[in-house]
């Protein structure tokens, strides 16, 4: 079955989530540090008056974090909350053209913990992340 995800680039790789959990991709502005939360929470931002959980994608993967990243951040609900992911670029929505396939080795153990698994488009094999993962940061990925 065909879906329409999300493509973005995380630590220089392609992955994309699925389009019907993305609420919008929007421009960050202010960041907000929130005291004692884990690494990985960079902050909170304001979208339409909601607040949102601003997650940097490297360091919820166990990568090391940018200074910089994309002027564009994909928003999603999780559980009744709002998360805004940190990454290096909004790509596209493209269609996918084959089913979702386990992981193939190679990619280190955090992204294999944190794919749903790998799927074909038009511009090449593309991981397909687990968003409750990925929120959930290593801990979660390593369960």
């Amino acid at each position: 079955m065909r879906e329409l995800i999300l493509m973005f680039d995380i630590a220089g790789r392609r992955v994309a989530i699925p389009a019907v959990e993305v609420q919008s991709v929007i421009e960050l502005e202010d960041i907000y540090p929130v005291p004692r939360a884990p690494d990985y929470v960079t902050g909170l931002t304001a979208m339409r008056s909601q607040s949102l959980t601003v997650i940097d994608c490297r360091k919820a993967l166990g990568q090391e974090s940018k200074t910089e990243y994309g002027e564009r951040s994909p928003v999603i609900e999780l559980d009744g909350h709002l998360y805004a992911l940190l990454v290096d670029s909004v790509d596209d929505v493209v269609e996918t053209q084959s089913e979702i396939t386990p992981v193939a080795g190679g990619f280190g153990k955090e992204w294999e913990n944190a794919a749903q698994g790998m799927v074909e488009t038009d511009r090449g094999p593309t991981l397909l992340i687990d968003i409750h993962k990925l929120i959930g940061g290593q801990a979660a990925i390593a369960a």
